[in-house]
């Protein structure tokens, strides 16, 4: 969600950190600020919208100092205004926060009822207001840390510069991500290894409850007891290049067309080509023991967790429940003992799927994690880590995260079958082999991108769109409305083809373009048997299938896309392709912002 970079520099730290700001804007902000320390004083600038806006405000306006915090925000409490964005002050400090205070009322009743005045409608500002009371009274900031944090509940990622110490600065981290990184007499915080790649490739990933004193000569880190603890200092391996778009117009299209790469270095870490079998991380415990898997996610990872229940059902023969993450911990599940509880993020630091693995963990579940970010909190809290090798995704709306996750959880699948004893050896075999197929299908719809391109206008016009698809292309029809949803506002909406008639059929008529999934196989007839019922109603049809599906039902479609005939195993990867792009340059037809779409954060930490 919200970005937050803090210098203890050598030179003058605005710019730098309006360049790790601008690192950090593919996770969604509607506002941004910094505050440096210079000559004693807090100086603070804050904009509405997007940095250009901030850039402006410090052109005129500028941050002298050495030492300074800078923050995005996306609004949870009060609206996306100048007043308030972060960083949050008072007379001896300013305060960035990533995350939610949820017993901020109290605690704001509690200041306000001392006389004290908060300018902002913000659950962050209070912080600020407790550790400058501390202050007042006497408290180092140490002091003032260790009396704040526990009266806090909820999650946060906190970076605190303090007037009447000008050359440190303070972090501290519960449920949402803070590095420290090392440079030449300089120390940096930030919400990501990403934010810090121009700066520094040496960081440490704080652990929960951790608390950080930053200066020049390094971190003093402090575990939530108060207790001076060490920890491990990591190379990042993020790349400053990583955020570069290159010769695409958008990041989105760039990570798009970076699919049959990254799912081709995806399932290289999975698959032996020497004897096509699938080889999975050491692990220590039975994966043939486990009797019933638990899966979590929370949107496009939820649908690529959908497509995954099919496989696990079908090959290892193993019964899924599957729960959006948000949901989970609040229906009471029932947990039996041996399950293994699989979470699907692309960040590793999703707020509602994590409290969802540690209830898990808490209640015995074995917990497997398919993540993006290996050194993220999942994924240092795993059993068993399937890491996807996806690289940075800086478009809001996830692509390759997608298809690299359904890469792993594919391999997963057939291994947990293989170790079952439910699949035999030369099955497995065959499975490897229409895996290793994916990245040349996958470039293979790639090169229908223009096709696409020029029938999105006819897309573009339409208010409402839906989606149409049969077993494991249902799951890629929700997700195709998903990511029209996102990127060019136009409502859309995924269902099971069979399921039309029982309702959503009333909402058919000439103006709603009806998107079907249908690769020719066995569930192919029985889809075109629902699109004819929406073509008798006068739905506008886009049939989306290879050269034999079409062939059989495309004549009368209002467009038609063309995929490689492929098995039905890969056909989830395959076909993912085409829905990304129709949204993409739908969107790019609406003139919409593609990479940053409104109100949306790539990676959601708050509940």
């Amino acid at each position: 969600m919200c970005g937050i970079i803090g210098i203890v520099g050598r030179s003058s730290v605005s710019g730098r950190l309006v360049e790790g700001l601008r690192r950090m804007e593919y996770r969604g902000y509607d506002s941004a600020g910094i505050c440096t320390i210079d000559e004693g004083k807090l100086i603070r600038r804050r904009a509405e919208g997007k940095l250009s806006n901030l850039e402006a405000v410090l052109q005129n306006e500028p941050a002298p100092g050495d030492v300074g915090i800078a923050h995005t925000r996306w609004a949870t409490h009060g609206a996306p205004t100048a007043r308030n964005a972060h960083p949050h002050a008072t007379e001896h400090l300013a305060l960035v926060h990533n995350g939610i205070i949820e017993n901020y009322k109290e605690l704001r009743a509690e200041l306000t009822g001392e006389g004290r005045t908060l300018e902002s409608e913000t659950d962050s500002e209070v912080v600020a207001h407790l550790l400058s009371r501390e202050v007042e009274r006497g408290a180092s900031p140490e002091d003032a840390i260790q009396t704040v944090l526990p009266r806090l509940r909820g999650a946060f990622a906190l970076a605190i510069a303090f007037r009447e110490h000008p050359d440190m600065l303070i972090g501290a981290r519960l449920g949402s991500p803070l590095v420290v990184g090392y440079g030449e007499g300089e120390t940096y915080l930030g919400s990501d290894a990403l934010a810090l790649a121009p700066l520094t490739q040496e960081i440490t990933y704080l652990e929960e409850g951790d608390w950080v004193v930053v200066t020049r000569d390094g971190a003093q880190i402090y575990d939530e007891t108060g207790a001076q603890v060490t920890r491990d200092k990591t190379h990042s391996g993020a790349s400053a290049a990583a955020i570069e778009k290159g010769n695409y117009r958008h990041f989105m299209q760039k990570e798009i067309f970076e699919q049959p790469t990254v799912v081709a270095q995806t399932l290289g870490s999975y698959l032996r080509q020497a004897d096509n079998s699938v080889a999975l991380p050491q692990f220590d415990f039975d994966l043939s023991s486990i009797k019933r898997v638990t899966i979590v996610a929370c949107g496009t990872s939820y649908y690529a967790a959908m497509v995954a229940k099919y496989w696990f059902e079908q090959f290892a023969r193993v019964p899924v429940d599957l729960d959006v993450a948000s949901e989970f911990r609040y229906r009471e599940p029932v947990l039996e003992e041996g399950g293994l509880a699989l979470f699907i993020s692309q960040s590793g630091e999703t707020a509602d799927t994590l409290a969802a693995l540690r209830h898990c963990k808490a209640n015995g579940q074995t917990i497997g994690v398919v993540v993006n970010v290996p050194t993220s909190s999942m994924a240092r809290e795993a059993d068993l880590l399937l890491p996807t090798h996806a690289g940075p995704e800086i478009g809001v709306a996830s692509t390759k995260a997608f298809t690299c996750q359904l890469a792993v959880l594919a391999a997963l699948a057939a291994h947990m079958a293989v170790k079952r004893g439910l699949m035999s050896r030369k099955e497995e075999q065959e499975v490897v082999r229409h895996l290793l197929e994916a990245p040349a299908c996958l470039n293979a719809a790639l090169d229908h991108d223009e096709d696409i391109a020029a029938m999105a206008h006819l897309i573009a016009p339409a208010r409402d769109v839906l989606y149409l698809g049969r077993g494991p292309d249902y799951p890629l029809a929700m997700e195709g409305a998903l990511k029209l949803k996102e990127i060019s506002y136009i409502h859309a909406e995924g269902y099971a083809s069979g399921e039309m008639k029982h309702g959503p059929i009333a909402l058919i008529d000439e103006h709603v373009p009806v998107i079907v999934l249908a690769p020719s196989g066995p569930l192919f007839e029985k889809t075109v048997s629902n699109m004819e019922e929406v073509r008798a109603r006068g739905g506008q049809i886009v049939l989306i299938s290879d050269a034999k599906g079409l062939e059989a039902a495309g004549e009368g479609c209002m467009a038609t896309i063309e995929m490689p005939q492929v098995h039905p195993l890969i056909a989830p990867l395959v076909y993912a392709i085409p829905v990304q792009l129709l949204a993409y340059h739908t969107a790019c037809v609406k003139g919409t912002d593609v990479d940053q779409p409104r109100n949306l954060a790539k990676s959601v930490t708050v509940e």
